[in-house]
């Protein structure tokens, strides 16, 4: 009886094993094939489109300011500061992410903004309002077509691409409201600068 009871039991946690890998292996084909970018990470050459770039040059458009201005890493402090919003290291703890949660009226908030403007404005930008706030996770990879637009001239100027060539490239790479309805348009950043690469 004793000896049945073993058997039945090693018979079911084989059993259970092998459907484990299965369903893993089926749901890893599956991804590859219809889902190979995803699957993989949305990796390009570059880096990941899901994750925000730190673009610090004027030849490139910038994204959300995560690891920029007053947010941005410096070994050299102590304790050396890992970045405000790096997706990586976030508030000093590795692995994490998360914006700094300074509130509206908070003065370190204020003068982070006023540094991030005068930093725009040294570029030659008047910013939008997602240029100067860091996005709630530190990982955010895009910003709106709005964004884009402001940076033409800086863009323009650093590359010499002309300024209706930069608008029309904006253009091409919007991406719209999901399902007709859903957020608002958007541009991911990577992606609008590896197609400035391929015109320059």
């Amino acid at each position: 009886m004793i000896l049945a009871h073993l058997r039945r039991s090693v018979l079911i946690a084989l059993v259970a094993i092998v459907l484990t890998f299965v369903y893993a292996l089926a749901g890893t084909g599956v991804s590859q094939l219809l889902f190979k970018d995803q699957a993989n990470g949305s990796i390009t050459a570059n880096g990941s489109t899901l994750i925000g770039q730190n673009w610090s040059s004027p030849k490139w458009f910038h994204g959300r300011p995560d690891d920029t201005g007053p947010y941005a890493a410096n070994p050299k402090s102590t304790p050396p500061s890992p970045g405000g919003d790096n997706p990586l290291v976030a508030n000093g703890n590795s692995g994490q992410s998360g914006a700094s949660n300074l509130g509206p009226r908070s003065k370190v908030l204020l003068a982070n903004t006023q540094q991030l403007v005068a930093y725009w404005h040294k570029l030659g930008v008047n910013p939008t309002p997602d240029l100067v706030t860091t996005s709630g996770s530190g990982y955010d990879p895009d910003i709106t077509p709005q964004d884009a637009v402001v940076q033409i001239p800086m863009v323009a100027k650093a590359t010499g691409v002309a300024p209706s060539t930069l608008q029309n490239l904006i253009s091409r790479e919007t991406r719209g409201v999901e399902l007709g309805f859903l957020g608002s348009s958007y541009i991911n950043v990577l992606q609008l600068n590896e197609a400035l690469a391929h015109l320059r």
